[in-house]
């Protein structure tokens, strides 16, 4: 199973200190956390993508390709990447030269973000936001899968003759998931492809997001890449980590009552009995972490998110040291323990891609009526040509 830690680049003031940190000094702080990330045995490091303040992280491939460069084992990926309001050709081209400069050690989580104003933005309808998904996703696959392609879809401009460079790395296009937290449309792209589906479950209980779950693993089964539980899941979570549930609350609240994405919202109390937030010890997190398949089936990824909310780089840089030494060595055995044979232990690599040869299922293109895949009713199936 693959463990790590995602970052969405907040720039937030320090509640205790009330200093704000300067955009370099965030950005300086985020490599640090990918590098300790490898250091202390975490699999993967991932980044988020926005383009509007507080946030920081606007080009993700820049990021990452500096961590590359710096790093020999550990996977790197996105929290985001804005399918919707960015071009199918430059996604294409820059993962794939991230994957070449990195040796194949990266994968994307696509999805259309949660900040509406960015798609005017980029000259985007937000009320197009699925169609926008399903069909730039579908550009996207035959990009890094056809040597030409020529393409007429609704939101760009038509493709003649076009060869995207350079190829995806030994002709293995990276592995997508598929991010959402409500929308089942994209739970449905997920599975109609084969892909992976991660849930970032930060401010949702366990009941909507084993729903949503539960929702792409049938209709993976439905498309006829797996059973049910062999189907590619990755969530989210929140931990702050302290010798005692006491001292670990009495840091992290100011924190939390300040934050901007929850702070002045839910106390710290409701909040962590409500979503997967875990304010305590390491025993407290591992509990509560393997709990998360108890209610979603066994997975293969999760992601916790430690570095939000204006807490000092110091403070962050311990929290991924007892992840990585105290807590996730456990939560590796005990979930591996508990899972069945025919389960996957972890979503696919490149290296596991590139064994499989030219014939896998992961290098065709599926065709698919765009219009139809973003309006389909989850409830019904529709059978779709592969080739």
């Amino acid at each position: 199973m693959q463990f790590g830690i995602f970052s969405v680049g907040d720039v937030t003031k320090d509640p205790t200190t009330g200093r704000r940190p300067s955009e370099h000094e965030r950005l300086e702080a985020m490599l640090s956390y990918a590098l300790k990330s490898e250091e202390v045995g975490l699999d993967v490091f991932a980044t988020g993508e926005h383009h509007n303040p507080p946030f920081v992280p606007s080009s993700p491939t820049t990021m990452l390709g500096w961590i590359a460069a710096r790093t020999s084992t550990l996977l790197l990926s996105t929290a985001t990447t804005l399918i919707t309001t960015n071009d199918p050709v430059k996604i294409a081209e820059d993962y794939a030269m991230l994957q070449h400069l990195s040796d194949g050690r990266v994968d994307l989580i696509m999805g259309r973000g949660n900040t509406g104003p960015v798609y005017p933005w980029f000259g985007k309808d937000i009320r197009q936001g699925i169609n926008l998904a399903v069909e730039n996703y579908h550009l996207l696959r035959r990009l890094w899968r056809e040597p030409v392609v020529d393409w007429n879809g609704q939101f760009r401009t038509p493709l003649h003759g076009f060869t995207s460079t350079p190829a995806p790395l030994d002709g293995v296009p990276p592995f997508v998931w598929h991010g959402s937290i409500r929308s089942t449309e994209i739970a449905e792209q997920a599975a109609f492809y084969g892909d992976g589906f991660f849930h970032n479950n930060i401010f949702w209980d366990l009941e909507h997001t084993s729903q949503m779950v539960r929702l792409y693993r049938q209709r993976f089964e439905h498309y006829g890449h797996g059973c049910a539980d062999q189907a590619v899941v990755g969530l989210g979570g929140q931990a702050f980590i302290a010798e005692t549930e006491a001292e670990a609350k009495r840091f992290f609240r100011p924190y939390f009552d300040n934050a901007p994405v929850y702070g002045h919202g839910p106390s710290l109390e409701d909040f962590t009995r409500d979503t997967p937030l875990t304010v305590g010890t390491v025993e407290q997190v591992v509990e509560r972490t393997l709990g998360f398949a108890d209610a979603v089936g066994d997975y293969q990824r999760q992601l916790f998110l430690v570095d939000h909310a204006g807490l000092p780089r110091e403070v962050v840089l311990e929290q991924i040291e007892i992840l990585g030494k105290e807590v996730v060595p456990v939560l590796r055995k005990e979930f591996e323990l508990r899972r069945p044979a025919h389960v996957p232990s972890e979503p696919p690599t490149h290296q596991s891609l590139l064994a499989q040869g030219e014939q896998s299922k992961h290098r065709r293109v599926i065709t698919a009526d765009v219009e139809d895949a973003a309006q389909r009713d989850p409830a019904k199936g529709t059978t779709r040509r592969a080739h």
